[in-house]
């Protein structure tokens, strides 16, 4: 792989980290053509130098790979395999990259068949790190596929990834993902719960992570959220109803593998109170309402 080599890249998907992938691959010398239900996001990432399409198929047809960055699995399968899309402009020359965050079986599922009916790879790359991770080409991604087809998406990771692992066959880096989100949602839950005591014994939360670096209970949701939780900073960083979805599907991975998470089970039900008061589209640390006495406001 060349390291002045930059693809032509169609990006499905202008929500907010569609915006942060696409605007990363344009500030890379990517060209990029976009295409989403939503035509002023495209209007928006067209007057950064994004090339917009009237189609899923024609973004692809001129393109050599394909990132998807959508909401639910039966949304990309609408996308790949519904009318003028993916399959409809795939051949072996392109790499679909999905960096969705769905079911693993269904990421195996639609990759088996789009190579069957195709030739074209699918390589599962979800992501943490967030939009900052995206715009400053930092997000750590834990991919599925074949060894070679994971290389081949690298003229693209490269310039999105700081940590970019080949995890196995198709799906296993949306099971990693999953595993990403037990970890993320239960030391959220945990910040929550460490502020609450600090408060009640008179420690001063914001000073707990500078006091605990380096030593076994450090870790980057403390350093990065202890303090916002104890502020009472609500300013979003990641909606409370996306981390449901992906523990929903946490919950029927673990059922469908008879694999028991106790913990996990109880953090999942928080989230659920959680959106059911009607703070789904709000960020993590509405969980200090709840502590606090659940008065949403």
């Amino acid at each position: 792989m060349q390291d002045d080599y930059r693809a032509d890249v169609a990006v499905i998907g202008a929500g907010i980290m569609g915006t942060a992938i696409v605007t990363r691959l344009i500030e890379t010398g990517h060209k990029v053509f976009v295409f989403d239900l939503d035509t002023e996001k495209v209007a928006a990432l067209e007057a950064k130098g994004a090339r917009p399409a009237g189609s899923v198929e024609e973004a692809v047809s001129r393109s050599a790979f394909c990132v998807l960055s959508l909401n639910h699995a039966n949304i990309v399968r609408a996308v790949v395999f519904g009318e003028k899309g993916v399959a409809a402009a795939a051949n072996a020359d392109k790499v679909l990259i999905d960096m969705s965050s769905i079911d693993p079986a269904d990421t195996a599922d639609m990759a088996a068949r789009l190579r069957r009916e195709t030739g074209m790879a699918w390589v599962d790359c979800p992501l943490s790190g967030g939009v900052p991770g995206a715009l400053s080409g930092r997000l750590t991604i834990m991919a599925g596929g074949s060894a070679e087809d994971f290389e081949r998406a690298r003229v693209v990771m490269r310039h999105l990834a700081a940590n970019y692992t080949l995890m196995g066959a198709s799906g296993a880096g949306q099971t990693t993902k999953l595993i990403n989100q037990l970890f993320c949602a239960v030391l959220f839950q945990a910040v929550a719960e460490a502020v609450k005591l600090a408060e009640a014994g008179g420690v001063d939360p914001a000073a707990i992570p500078t006091a605990l670096a380096g030593g076994r209970a450090d870790n980057r949701i403390m350093q990065e959220f202890m303090a916002k939780f104890a502020a009472r900073d609500f300013s979003p960083t990641g909606r409370i109803d996306n981390m449901l979805k992906d523990l929903d599907s946490l919950q029927a991975f673990a059922l469908k593998t008879k694999t028991p998470l106790p913990m996990t089970g109880s953090v999942v039900e928080i989230h659920r109170l959680l959106c059911a008061a009607g703070l789904g589209a709000r960020d993590s640390a509405e969980m200090m309402r709840l502590l606090d006495g659940f008065q949403p406001g």
